[in-house]
């Protein structure tokens, strides 16, 4: 099995736990063939050239990605596709997070502000364009989640609405919850809808020392109880790209870091089927109302 070839695409992968996390899969056995989605792709190239891995093996291929820029995003799907060709796609890794308060205006004239169209939206839309290889592969599709979910504002989705809208004022905690509480909408409706794959959300538990973790707002220390090195929450993610003992309940998709399925009770919110619809629309919607596709 040691010499079958694992095809991924990632976005997140420049840094932090998801720069972490294809450091150890590039440290394995396993040969892998990595498409990586970065938005400045000559320092991304110098970090993964820095690594010295065994290239006979490997490969790391990195194009460009901008999530705040949904053109960048379809660009990419369309060039991680003709690099794949008629290769399997073995796993789709959506790491990329943002965490920053909903003020000015959102990017490139959205009604939404950054860190939902990173969080959600912008790999929504990635995932859209990857659908038939998906589909094809029966691939595994890994969302790095985080136990923010919990922190949705006064546990009402009708929230959301206000909070992730563009220039609302809401802070930096109250968009993250409400953006990654979107995502794990998505993680969700990808389930409901791509049959053939395997949809896990995961989360790298209490990890201070990354660049999103120590936005002030947060104040994360690693003396906090359950706090976690970086190499620690990159081994938790990689538990979600690995793992075969899945509950028997298809709703129960959500892997802690301890490496135990979360009751669906702690997400019930996000298993409503009608709200998941919403906030889960077709590629056809955002292009029709992102104004970015209007220039």
């Amino acid at each position: 099995m040691a010499g079958i070839v694992k095809n991924v695409i990632a976005t997140g992968t420049s840094s932090g736990l998801g720069f972490e996390a294809i450091k150890q899969l590039l440290q394995q056995t396993q040969p892998h063939n990595f498409i990586l989605g970065a938005r400045d792709t000559t320092k991304a190239r110098a970090a993964y050239d820095d690594l010295k891995y065994d290239s006979a093996k490997h490969n790391v291929s990195i194009l460009p990605l901008d999530l705040l820029n949904l053109k960048s995003v379809k660009s990419f799907a369309s060039q991680a596709l003709s690099e794949l060709g008629q290769k399997n796609l073995d796993l789709l890794f959506l790491v990329a997070g943002s965490l920053n308060s909903a003020d000015g205006p959102g990017p490139n004239g959205s009604q939404w502000c950054e860190s939902y169209v990173t969080n959600h939206l912008s790999q929504h839309y990635l995932t859209h364009h990857l659908t038939e290889k998906l589909t094809s592969s029966k691939s595994r599709i890994v969302v790095v989640s985080s136990g923010a979910i919990r922190g949705l504002r006064d546990n009402d989705p009708k929230t959301l609405d206000v909070d992730l809208k563009a220039g609302s004022g809401a802070n930096a905690r109250v968009v993250y919850s409400g953006s990654k509480f979107s995502q794990l909408l998505g993680a969700h409706w990808w389930r409901r809808n791509l049959p053939t794959c395997r949809v896990v959300a995961v989360s790298p538990g209490l990890i201070p020392n990354t660049k999103l973790a120590q936005h002030p707002s947060l104040g994360l220390t690693m003396d906090m109880p359950d706090a976690k090195s970086v190499s620690e929450g990159a081994e938790n993610l990689l538990r979600a790209v690995k793992a075969e003992d899945f509950p028997e309940d298809p709703e129960q998709i959500f892997l802690t870091s301890w490496g135990e399925w979360w009751p669906k009770a702690v997400y019930q919110t996000s298993l409503d089927t009608d709200l998941q619809d919403k906030w889960c629309v077709s590629k056809e919607q955002i292009e029709k109302t992102e104004p970015i596709f209007q220039e």
